[in-house]
């Protein structure tokens, strides 16, 4: 199993567009959209800090959100919510189908469904047709843990007749959402994309790889339940890198046992390593050593999010002492180190500034070296 010559491109669809909501094109030639999940239950009360949240975390590069919506208050507050933010939301649905039904009454972008636990053709057939009347995007969400009785049988058998369990769960995953995108198909509706996730680097390849070989419906690619930040980005990355070589994948998420900022920037990251975004800052920084002239991992804690928000396509380079300053930042647009009780900050490796911050406190000292570097961030 796996893809031989395949170059994937994938059908366009757009979600967003109704209300306040921006319009996000999925597929064809248009750029890989990155978005994460919300981490709290969400709740009619805290709508204004939703919203002052969401704001932050499309700085950082978020183009769609998605909200589990598990019960009712919170399908009300996520209708609420589509009418007072610009950033497309998704609705996450499992077991009741009446959730989808009513988020839809909102300018929700997108409503993610497992049809392997929604419930009859019935249910997910009134789904199908209010989307239709909404202008609504779906996802088939399909995952190994829900799959109809049949195909975990015969998952089964397979894995005890010899057959790899990657490959036997992969086979099932893919056949699983050819079957609801027939279902979807018959029913005449075609804005919909389909997810396929496991817990494997390899199951998740293989999954994606063999969809891609029958269908040309835009791919949701995710490793979930990846674990926490390291191995989470390890997985990720491995995966989507594998599958982006054959131009598969629409959109994506980072899933990780920690912060939905952190999931963007490895989102971002990841992108930007394999050549599918261009263009925002590019940040280097050493990792550190006794020569540690600099406190790199400080300033790089509090500057990494706010750079990443900039819209200036520039490398900066955070080094913790001379030997990595201007020499080996040479390459940088601008870059800071440190010796002995001097801060030096360069550009393009020559020093423009020296901050002498003997005798200062810490607060004092990076209240200095902050004030010095964004005056000579914003002059590039």
């Amino acid at each position: 199993m796996g893809v031989k010559t395949l170059m994937y491109k994938a059908d366009t669809i757009r979600i967003g567009g109704k209300g306040l909501v921006r319009s996000v094109t999925l597929g064809g030639d248009a750029s890989i959209a990155v978005q994460t999940m919300w981490k709290q239950p969400l709740r009619e009360n805290t709508l204004a800090e939703t919203v002052r949240k969401i704001a932050e975390l499309e700085q950082l590069g978020c183009d769609i959100l998605r909200f589990a919506v598990p019960d009712a208050p919170s399908a009300e507050a996520f209708v609420k919510l589509t009418r007072i933010t610009p950033m497309p939301l998704v609705a996450d649905i499992h077991f009741d189908y009446r959730l989808a039904l009513r988020c839809m009454d909102g300018d929700a972008a997108k409503i993610r469904i497992n049809p392997g636990n929604i419930g009859t053709e019935e249910r997910v057939k009134a789904v199908i047709q209010k989307a239709q009347d909404t202008g609504t995007v779906l996802r088939i969400g399909v995952n190994t843990g829900s799959l109809p009785a049949d195909l975990r049988n015969r998952m089964e058998e397979e894995m005890h007749a010899g057959r790899e369990a990657d490959e036997a769960r992969a086979a099932a995953l893919v056949e699983g959402a050819c079957r609801e995108a027939a279902f979807f198909e018959k029913h005449g509706f075609k804005q919909y994309l389909v997810s396929m996730k496991a817990s494997s680097v390899r199951e998740t390849v293989l999954a994606n790889e063999l969809f891609a070989q029958k269908s040309s419906v835009p791919l949701h690619l995710g490793v979930t339940e990846a674990g926490p930040l390291v191995s989470g980005i390890v997985k990720s990355t491995l995966a989507f890198s594998k599958l982006f070589e054959h131009n598969i994948g629409s959109t994506i998420r980072v899933s990780l046992s920690d912060t939905m900022e952190n999931e963007l920037i490895a989102a971002r990251e990841i992108l930007m390593e394999c050549g599918k975004r261009q263009g925002g800052i590019r940040l280097v920084s050493c990792p550190r050593c006794g020569r540690n002239g600099f406190d790199v991992h400080g300033f790089v804690e509090r500057w990494q999010r706010r750079l990443f928000a900039e819209e200036k396509d520039i490398t900066v380079a955070v080094m913790g002492c001379v030997v990595n300053g201007p020499g080996e930042g040479k390459f940088a647009d601008i870059g800071i180190t440190g010796a002995d009780n001097m801060v030096l900050l360069f550009k393009r490796g020559v020093i423009v500034q020296r901050i002498d911050v003997q005798g200062l406190s810490d607060s004092e000292r990076n209240a200095a070296v902050d004030a010095a570097f964004e005056k000579e961030l914003q002059s590039l």
